[in-house]
């Protein structure tokens, strides 16, 4: 069995679980100081309901995308590539700006959830309960989608990318537990600095598997429609001409390149708007997301396990 699919998923749930055990954690321990740790499981439940809500919509994802591949015959061959190109669009769009907008927030993340228990805790019993409990399932939910979002954005069906899914989000709750639980420190502020570049790293390759999807759209439906003109190219549809060919010394379905395929976008063919895309997108993302980088803000998430745990 290939778990080269499985990487990248426990890449992004990793980084995603460990989001919202930071929100888990901070809730926690907002309860104990509060003396109302009797709400703990509303906590606890609405983590649960967050991870089967993101299991059933990618239930629902890959049910969708079952009837839409199958929904005309003719025109099957071309609906997956624009699905999977659309898909990833839509995926670099949210993964590139939870990225920045988490790195952003870092500073008023530990305030605005503090602020939203002390709003919870200020009614009823029964509504402080279910205030808590959305804001935990909602945490977990958004999280959850974005991973969800982008294995059906690579097309990475079956159970080996849900492993590696699964995998991250017990590996971040792990995290989560050393953290608040049992008071390990952790340089947090250097684990998302690592991950998110891994993450945009991650998100530039699916630039390229978008880019490669339309073009094979492109060029199926140009089979499908003979008198149609979108390929301008002779290797390649809309793509232009080849300007990388790594397949004598590392093809990307052998190791070590078949993992840096299913990490990064890795292709041993590479043409040109591939190219260019791919590193205007590194360098423009990568330059906003290190000058967050450099906002003093983000000491605030190295402090969270120092405050909750007083």
């Amino acid at each position: 069995m290939d778990f080269t699919s499985a990487l990248p998923t426990f890449a992004i749930a990793l980084r995603e679980g460990v989001e919202a055990a930071l929100v888990v954690g901070i809730v926690l321990a907002c309860l104990k100081k509060a003396n109302a740790s009797r709400l703990n499981n509303w906590v606890y439940t609405g983590i649960f309901a967050g991870i089967a809500a993101s299991v059933i919509v990618g239930l629902i994802f890959s049910w969708l995308m079952q009837i839409l591949s199958h929904s005309n015959q003719f025109y099957a061959p071309l609906i997956k590539p624009l699905l999977a190109a659309s898909l990833s669009v839509v995926a670099i769009g949210m993964l590139s700006w939870m990225l920045i907008w988490m790195t952003q927030q870092a500073k008023t993340l530990k305030t605005e959830i503090e602020g939203a228990v002390s709003a919870a805790l200020s009614d009823s019993k029964m509504a402080a309960g279910w205030g808590v409990f959305t804001l935990i399932f909602i945490a977990v939910l958004r999280e959850g989608f974005e991973t969800v979002l982008f294995i059906f954005a690579r097309f990475q069906q079956g159970l080996v990318p849900a492993f590696g899914a699964f995998a991250g989000i017990f590996v971040a709750a792990i995290i989560g537990a050393l953290l608040f639980k049992w008071g390990v420190k952790i340089n947090l502020r250097l684990f998302f600095q690592i991950m998110g570049i891994f993450l945009l790293l991650i998100v530039s390759g699916l630039v390229v598997s978008a880019l490669k999807n339309f073009d094979l759209a492109a060029a199926t439906f140009s089979q499908l429609n003979p008198d149609s003109s979108l390929c301008f190219s002779r290797n390649s549809c809309i793509l232009g001409p080849k300007v990388w060919d790594a397949t004598g010394f590392l093809p990307d379905n052998e190791f070590p390149g078949v993992i840096l395929k299913a990490l990064f976008g890795y292709r041993s063919k590479l043409y040109l708007l591939q190219f260019i895309a791919y590193f205007s997108f590194l360098a423009t993302a990568g330059s906003i997301y290190f000058k967050s980088l450099s906002n003093p803000s983000l000491t605030a998430k190295t402090t969270l396990t120092k405050e909750t745990s007083s």
